[in-house]
Parts: structure tokens; C-alpha cells; sequence
């Protein structure tokens, strides 16, 4: 039966995106910030469309739940579960109360998407996972790694061995390493852990029962008890609030042996932090270009590529031997990726060098510049994020240019 079944895809989104604060106490989640007429969110439902899958539930809570509905509104998504969490418990009890709701067969293949990630070339991810279908077990856990496209320290990784029926086997997690630990790793055939889970519904509940005992019981009373209304459950918060604020990872993945891994080579990246969007936007900025957003100044110029709420995507081109004012910003803070040449940047008392793919933060009321001290011209994408995104808010110590008064 397991075969014939097609899978039900759980998308986590309950997340807050603290990674990507815009400085105050209404942030939009980052799985809903627009990015140019696109979210993570939208992207994650047009991932699900494919015939392989079942209609989706979605584990998320009440603060999201307009945003949700409005999602699947604009995607044209009419069948539908909703999950709403009154309490914020992580992502063990968020996979467990998915599996939990009604009408979900024991031996039910689930796939579990978090809200906020990119993914592409989905043709080759949806044959992996029809391929591994039957390799499914009421106990064990298959997870999604991703070839390391660089020895990246804002990833987990793992390692596997191929065992029966080419199932690779993970035999070791590797927790975000510094640059020079991940290099070896990655010599070592590691992959990326991309945070995906792939497992049966029974697997699930044997897991919790076995390792998580606590949990399963107020889960499953939180599941029970739970409110239903217009396909959305809501679940019993007194039963809820009992259950251990746990990851998948430390609840489940930390205590189980029977791990396999599906190894994937494709464009992949979880945007929770400014550097990856910084990345994303200088790999397609081609469509941002526009002439009317290209300024220039006596140092080079800047294009504007996109401007969201609260937070203003640019590039910057700094001719060779240009240098900015040394400034500062009351109402923003900066991100800076150098996509091209070598930065001299001036952060309050320090210089710092940095290189084509590295990445450095500008707080709040940081006094800064940038220089090319080189030949070739210095890139940098830069995302302001703050309440006032202007030239007016530009405090200038010294200017090589006289635009000091």
C-alpha cells in the first residue's frame, strides 16, 4: 500500500527568523518577506505542486495564521490541513503533531520542508525521493544532504557509509565547523545537513514512544483535545505547553542508530542569514538592473537592486585607489558581502581586509568606510536594514572629496 500512496508534504513555518531582524518587535517572518514579488514561503508551496504529492499541512501558529491562508490564497492551494501551535515547542513536537492528526495511515510516507529554504532542480529531489519510498521502515529516519558547493561554517554536516541496497548510512554529525574543519570534512565526501526529514508516520510515533516518552503524551492530548475549524486544528495549549522545547535533531536524530541519507547534488540554500541572501541577489541581479537605479559618485557608484520592507538591497562598485566617507548610520546597520576585489574597510578602530565571498556587519551607529586600495575594481552587495533607509541618514567624519561640512 505504501507504494501506491503519495506523500504528504508537512511544511514547518512557525519559525521567527531572528537571524534576519529588522530591528524591531514586528518583524515579518523571513518566510514571508518579500523579496521581489516572491517569498520562501510561495516558493515552498510551488515545490509541493507536483503529482507526487499529497495535499499539504501546515504546522505553524497563530501569529501566522493570516499569513499562511494568504499564501495559499495566492498559490491556489484549496486542500489543505493547518496546524496551529499555541506555544513555541521547536520542531520535535511540531513533526510529531503533523504525524498525529487524523486520517493519516500508519505506514504514511511524510516529507518535512521548513518554510524558508531554497531549492532547486525539484525534478532531480522528487525521482530521489520516489526512489527511496520503499526503503522506508516504521523505524527508520532518511535526512537530505546537499554537496558542499563551499566549506561553509553556517551549515551542519554528516558522514555516511553505503550499506544494503545503496542506502547510505549516516554515521556521524558534524555541528557547524569553523572554515578550516569544514575544508576536511568536505575532503572526506561530507555533506550538508539541510534540515529535511523523510520518514512514516509509525516511525515517527515509534521514535517519540521510544525516546521521547513525555512528549508523546502531551503531544498526542494536545492532538486529541485539539479545536478543528475550517481545516485548521488548534491544538490544546494546557497539553501543548507540557512538551520538552526540543529539536527533531537533539530529540530524535541524536539517540536513534537507523539514519540513512539521500545525497543530493543541487542548488540548495537555507536563507537565514543576510550573507545568503546577499549571495542570492548577486546571482540574479541582472533582473534588479535598471538604469534609472544606478548612481554615481566621485568614488564609483551604486545601483539599488531592491527595496523591501525595511531593508534596501545595493551594489557597490568602488573604482580602484576610491574611498568613501568615513560614517556613520542612526537608524540602519549594514551588511556587506565583497563580491569582487579586496576591501580595506575601517569598522570604528579596526582594519579589516576582506575578500571576494566574505561577509562582515555594520551595527547601528558604527563609525565605517570601505576603500580599494588595488588596481581592479572592489564589489560588495550591501542590505541596509533599518527604519530609515535614506542618504539622509549619513553622519560624515572625513571626506577625501570635501563633502564634509
Amino acid at each position: 500500500m505504501q507504494q501506491n500512496r503519495k506523500i504528504i508534504p508537512v511544511i514547518l513555518c512557525g519559525g521567527s527568523g531572528s537571524r534576519l531582524s529588522l530591528n524591531n518587535k514586528n518583524n515579518t517572518p523571513k518566510q514571508f518577506i518579500n523579496f521581489g514579488n516572491w517569498t520562501l514561503f510561495d516558493k515552498t508551496l510551488l515545490r509541493i505542486k507536483s503529482s507526487i504529492f499529497d495535499s499539504p499541512i501546515i504546522s505553524t501558529n497563530k501569529k501566522y495564521l493570516k499569513h499562511v491562508k494568504l499564501h495559499l490564497r495566492r498559490n491556489k492551494i484549496t486542500k489543505y490541513k493547518i496546524i496551529l501551535e499555541p506555544a513555541k515547542r521547536n520542531t520535535a513536537p511540531a513533526i510529531l503533531t503533523a504525524a498525529l492528526i487524523n486520517n493519516i495511515p500508519d505506514d504514511q510516507p511524510l516529507i518535512f520542508f521548513t518554510a524558508d529554504h531554497l531549492i532547486e532542480k525539484m525534478n532531480i529531489f522528487n525521482k530521489a525521493i520516489v526512489k527511496n519510498k520503499s526503503n522506508l521502515t516504521n523505524f527508520n529516519v532518511f535526512i537530505f544532504g546537499i554537496k558542499p558547493t563551499s566549506p561553509s561554517s553556517e551549515y551542519g554536516y554528516f558522514k555516511t557509509k553505503k550499506i544494503k541496497k545503496n542506502i547510505n548510512k549516516v554515521i556521524k554529525f558534524i555541528e557547524k565547523p569553523n572554515e578550516a574543519k569544514a575544508k576536511q570534512v568536505i575532503k572526506q565526501k561530507g555533506y550538508w545537513n539541510s534540515g529535511m526529514f523523510y520518514l512514516r508516520k509509525d516511525s515517527i510515533i515509534n521514535n517519540f514512544k521510544n525516546y521521547q516518552p513525555k512528549t508523546y503524551r502531551n503531544c498526542l492530548n494536545a492532538v486529541n483535545k485539539a479545536k478543528y475549524k475550517a481545516n485548521t486544528y488548534y491544538l490544546n495549549k494546557a497539553s501543548f505547553i507540557k512538551a520538552t522545547a526540543k529539536s527533531f535533531d537533539y530529540a530524535i536524530l541524536e539517540k536513534t542508530k537507523q539514519i540513512n541519507a539521500i545525497k543530493l547534488d543541487i542548488p540548495w540554500s537555507d536563507l537565514g542569514s543576510w550573507k545568503e541572501i546577499l549571495k542570492m541577489y548577486d546571482n540574479n541581479k541582472n533582473k534588479y538592473i535598471k538604469k534609472k537605479n544606478v548612481f554615481y559618485r566621485p568614488w564609483g557608484r551604486y545601483t539599488n537592486l531592491f527595496e523591501g520592507k525595511e531593508f534596501l538591497i545595493k551594489e557597490l562598485f568602488v573604482k580602484p585607489k576610491g574611498i568613501l566617507s568615513l560614517q556613520k548610520h542612526h537608524h540602519r546597520s549594514e551588511h556587506w558581502l565583497v563580491t569582487q576585489g579586496n576591501a580595506k574597510i575601517t569598522l570604528n578602530k579596526k582594519i579589516i581586509i576582506k575578500r571576494p565571498g566574505e561577509h562582515i556587519f555594520i551595527p547601528l551607529e558604527a563609525i565605517h568606510r570601505v576603500q580599494n586600495p588595488g588596481k581592479k575594481p572592489v564589489k560588495i552587495v550591501e542590505a541596509q536594514v533599518g527604519s530609515i533607509l535614506k542618504e539622509s541618514d549619513i553622519v560624515r567624519y572625513q571626506d577625501v572629496y570635501g563633502r564634509v561640512r
